[in-house]
């Protein structure tokens, strides 16, 4: 073989060599619909007495239901950030809401800009294009990878919270702008979270019900949100697009609706967001790719560190190295089991008290192993929690003074996964 011609052959292999597996057509597109402050009890595919989600329950009956689902942090922007990254909270670095008093909230910015996420390992190893619209604290789009977005800046999302609320237009429009490459959505309407003001033809369904006025509101949030997913789920069926879409549902925190007098600055109950309680962390996860994944209930404790490493094994891209959570794609297709032991999880205040430093914002540590939970604060002189889930999910009943070694076996698995220092 000629010189030159031997060149050009290395020119193409290196060429080859350096293009995403992008182009393959049969990779899934995925949408991941987020809901934002719902709590895990408030589906009706979980059994909830009033609430009505039949879309939502027909993404479940069609799919793999993890109902014991959990986020480890339950406060929404380092959730979020734990959705995108398949990281905790202490790794990723984005702990709480607002910075520390007098520092601008753009320092916070670079955390998840130079942190591997899932549209940007799509993007760069996979070839795809993706959309974030809704929630997303991390200033421009691009911070988080996405090809293309609606958040520009803000707080919450400034310009990318109108989807759902007022439109899902800007979603339709990228998707026939992406044409037959394949594609990742971030569909995170700011719903049912406040505030509370569904149309009424979801609210009179609720108040005739005769509920507490705040209680019917959110519930009818809860439907209003539901509609939405139907209405976006839909779309993709006249598409053609849903055989080879796998869809994704989870929440980022939970929510427990205040029904008292209204008091300042009082939404929810305690006991619910940004707290350990299941209130406030647990989260069903449902997976849907009609033909791949096996409908079914898994009662395994999972998190939402799992979605990354899900959602690139669907793709058929690998993860990066090192991550913590575990492939519930292949568990939710048959090809394996579920072998972990325990999820953990960590809250942290509101407001950051330094950036970058998660252990001085720490206000507890908890684990789960099977049916038991223990709660651990992050002040020496409270009490450690533990809680028998399986005859107690609503935490009422402490058993701390009744199971010493069954609690320092799960303390020692809870600082063997990270001590605060």
């Amino acid at each position: 073989m000629s010189l030159p011609l031997r060149c050009l052959f290395v020119v193409v292999a290196t060429l080859l060599a350096a293009t995403p597996a992008a182009a393959d057509p049969n990779r899934p597109n995925v949408l991941m619909i987020v809901g934002d402050d719902m709590a895990w009890t408030d589906f009706g595919f979980l059994g909830h007495e009033h609430v009505k989600t039949p879309n939502l329950d027909k993404l479940a009956q069609g799919g793999a239901v993890f109902p014991h689902g959990t986020v480890p942090t339950s406060l929404c922007r380092a959730s979020l950030a734990t959705l995108l990254t398949g990281l905790y909270a202490h790794q990723h670095k984005i702990c709480c809401n607002d910075p520390p008093k007098g520092v601008d909230r753009t320092q916070m910015l670079p955390f998840l800009k130079h942190a591997p996420t899932i549209p940007r390992w799509l993007g760069e190893k996979g070839g795809y294009v993706s959309f974030q619209t809704g929630k997303f604290w991390e200033g421009h789009f691009s911070n988080g990878g996405f090809t293309d977005g609606m958040t520009k800046t803000g707080r919450h999302g400034e310009e990318g919270l109108v989807i759902g609320r007022q439109t899902l237009q800007p979603i339709y429009d990228f998707l026939d702008k992406a044409g037959d490459k394949p594609w990742f959505v971030w569909y995170a309407p700011m719903m049912p979270h406040t505030p509370h003001n569904p149309p009424a033809k979801y609210l009179d369904r609720y108040t005739k019900a005769g509920l507490n006025e705040r209680l019917a509101k959110y519930y009818a949030m809860c439907e209003w949100f539901d509609d939405t997913c139907g209405q976006l789920l839909d779309h993709l069926d006249r598409k053609k697009l849903r055989e080879n879409t796998l869809v994704l549902y989870v929440t980022d925190n939970g929510w427990i609706q205040s029904t008292g007098a209204p008091m300042a600055g009082e939404q929810f109950a305690t006991r619910s967001k940004n707290t350990p309680y299941d209130g406030g962390v647990r989260t069903p996860i449902v997976l849907n790719w009609p033909g791949k994944v096996r409908p079914g209930k898994f009662d395994d404790a999972v998190s939402t560190i799992d979605l990354l490493p899900t959602v690139l094994s669907a793709c058929g891209v690998a993860p990066p190295a090192d991550l913590p959570g575990v492939d519930l794609y292949r568990v939710a297709t048959g090809a394996a089991k579920l072998e972990r032991p325990r999820v953990f999880g960590e809250i942290f205040l509101h407001d950051c008290v330094e950036l970058g430093k998660p252990q001085l914002s720490l206000t507890h540590r908890w684990v789960r192993e099977g049916k038991w939970k223990l709660i651990v604060p992050a002040a020496a002189d409270k009490p450690v929690e533990l809680f028998d889930l399986a005859a107690d999910p609503h935490e009422k009943a402490n058993l701390a003074d009744k199971e010493a070694d069954r609690i320092a076996a799960l303390r020692k698995a809870l600082d063997a996964w990270w001590t605060p220092r």
